[in-house]
């Protein structure tokens, strides 16, 4: 008789221990999204994936609410600019909720950015060279001595993790959006060598900025040098050079135009990169799982180049036979001059923010001749040249309204947007801010 009472107790307490844990296990303990905050231009559009915990509760439905829909919607989702200004994107799953500031900008504004100053100086054990100790490897005795003014308020160097992280949130703060790094193929001329690249002290701030805590706030792309003593020869080396960026591309925070990565490549010439190069690189995107890729080349040589999908510049300087000053003016002219696009090529409008390479010369030569009067004012004048021409060119430019900036900090060269000892407000950089400000 006990045992007939036992098995109808044992199966409800089993039964509803079952039921107990089905509820518990539906229950949404957090969701995330990928996101906390991001940039986009009006008119374009971004996808916001949700994460919800634990992976029991995945199916839960996700509520999306955008705080301004006159600002920005939100389906699913996917959020479209709708105008200038900020709205905080709120996904809710259960009783939880996480949310993304997603700012809508006329331009989505990016900056090259040079590695040159890790490493180690070639000076360095020079004792009749003490301004190389610790130098970085790229200064010079005349861009430390003679234009010291040059130097970055958190010094030469800025291979440290803090200044990266100094340096992301200086940029973010100011709207800058992504940055473009040089990148550079090992071996010259020859196959791809990847421990030789990984060593490489120029693509030591790409690594860091990967690895910052505030990574989130600031995109990345790739600038592929291609020019001597880092040339990718042969379509095979260019498979190779596409099959190693996979682990960026990858990356939530790279760059891309039309739903592909975007690389932008600085040597065009037909001896160093054809359009069969080109071509095999696409299929290798392809094959990688990516749409394809968006080819951003520089000069003239990419114009009309089978394979080159979109057009920019590095930077453009006029030519000249004299050793004078020459007015910033004439400069952003011949820049200007240089926004020529198709709805097949569009561009990525280009900007100078100074040239004055004669660090870079030695103090024997003749000095360059140089550009002067690039003040503050008229590089937020060029920037604005710059929006206004992708409003009056819609099909020639990308509908995620780039524009690239020369440079975040070539110092050598003479285009900077960095705080400096002469310059530790940043007086250029913060133009930029001020400009997009106007917009909201």
């Amino acid at each position: 008789m006990k045992i007939k009472f036992i098995a109808p107790v044992f199966a409800f307490v089993l039964i509803n221990a079952c039921k107990s844990d089905e509820s518990s296990i539906s229950v949404v303990r957090d969701i995330m999204l990928d996101l906390s905050e991001r940039t986009v231009a009006k008119g374009d559009e971004l996808i916001l994936t949700a994460n919800i915990l634990p992976y029991t509760a995945a199916e839960t439905p996700v509520e999306w609410t955008s705080s301004d829909t006159r600002i920005a919607t939100v389906k699913d989702g996917t959020v479209m600019g709708a105008a200038y200004g900020s709205a905080v994107i709120t996904a809710k799953a259960g009783d939880k909720t996480a949310t993304c500031t997603v700012t809508v900008k006329p331009a989505i504004v990016g900056a090259y950015y040079f590695d040159g100053w890790a490493g180690t100086n070639a000076h360095a054990s020079d004792p009749n060279e003490p301004w190389a100790i610790n130098a970085p490897r790229h200064l010079t005795k005349r861009l430390a001595e003679e234009f010291g003014g040059r130097q970055p308020v958190w010094g030469w160097r800025d291979d440290t993790q803090a200044i990266m992280e100094r340096q992301i949130d200086l940029a973010a703060d100011n709207g800058v959006d992504f940055f473009l790094y040089c990148w550079y193929w090992q071996n010259d001329r020859s196959y791809i060598n990847t421990e030789a690249i990984e060593k490489d002290y120029k693509h030591t701030s790409m690594r860091l900025h990967l690895a910052a805590a505030n990574k989130n706030r600031m995109r990345f792309a790739l600038l592929v040098a291609n020019h001597a003593g880092a040339e990718i020869i042969g379509s095979n080396n260019w498979e190779s050079a596409m099959n190693y960026w996979v682990q960026y591309f990858r990356d939530p925070l790279y760059m891309t135009v039309d739903g592909k990565p975007l690389i932008v490549l600085f040597g065009t010439w037909d001896d160093t990169v054809t359009s069969d190069d080109l071509a095999v690189m696409q299929e290798a995107a392809v094959k990688a799982g990516f749409k394809g890729l968006s080819v951003a080349g520089c000069y003239a040589n990419a114009r009309n180049k089978r394979g080159f999908t979109h057009l920019t510049n590095y930077n453009v300087i006029p030519t000249y036979s004299d050793t004078k000053q020459h007015y910033y003016s004439e400069l952003i002219a011949a820049t200007e001059r240089e926004w020529q696009a198709t709805a097949t090529q569009p561009c990525i409008p280009q900007i100078t923010s100074g040239w004055d390479n004669r660090p870079w010369e030695e103090p024997s030569s003749p000095d360059q001749w140089h550009f002067s009067d690039d003040t503050p004012n008229a590089f937020k004048g060029f920037v604005k040249d710059a929006i206004t021409w992708m409003d009056d060119n819609p099909a020639k430019t990308t509908k995620e309204r780039l524009i690239v900036i020369y440079a975040w900090n070539e110092l050598g060269e003479g285009g900077w947007l960095v705080p400096t000892l002469d310059d530790p407000e940043a007086a250029k950089l913060k133009k930029i801010k001020e400009l997009l400000d106007e917009y909201k």
